[in-house]
């Protein structure tokens, strides 16, 4: 058993640590007049965004459906877009782009790639890093916590 890693129960978060985290975000994500719209990455991403898009008064959210962990936590060969904002919406804004949890950044870096092409300014923000699992260069510009394990939001009921 020597060498083996053991990994870390699974973090279940409340409504309220989940209303504490998102306070934490917008305050290092700083003021929305920094920003002049929100990304959200689907799906783990819509909730903590549109409570953030509320607590910093952001009203242009737009969202990406991104896809690279499946139902049991198991990822892709690649990230899949199953939709993604038109460029010109994107091009010259200043664009938040937010999602629940960075564990690889694989999801991250996939998206924020997409907003440079188009033209946008992407700021990344995250409610967990996990800055021992990432596999890209990118890291989140803000984030309100770090983790080494799973984290269970309470929007995932049933999973």
């Amino acid at each position: 058993m020597s060498g083996d890693r053991t990994e870390p129960a699974p973090a279940p978060v409340s409504w309220a640590e989940l209303d504490e985290l998102v306070a934490r975000l917008a305050e290092a994500v700083g003021r929305a007049e920094e920003y002049d719209l929100l990304l959200a990455v689907t799906r783990g991403g819509l909730v903590p965004a549109g409570m953030l898009a509320y607590r910093l008064g952001i009203r242009e959210i737009l969202v990406a459906a991104v896809e690279y962990y499946d139902d049991e936590g198991e990822t892709r060969d690649e990230v899949l877009f199953h939709h993604f904002p038109d460029a010109a919406l994107l091009r010259g804004q200043r664009v938040l782009v937010v999602d629940e949890v960075w564990e690889t950044g694989a999801t991250m870096a996939a998206v924020v790639e997409r907003v440079r092409a188009a033209g946008g300014m992407p700021t990344i923000a995250v409610l967990h890093y996990k800055p021992g699992r990432s596999l890209v260069a990118e890291r989140p510009d803000a984030w309100a916590a770090t983790v080494d394990g799973w984290v269970v939001y309470p929007y995932k009921a049933g999973r």
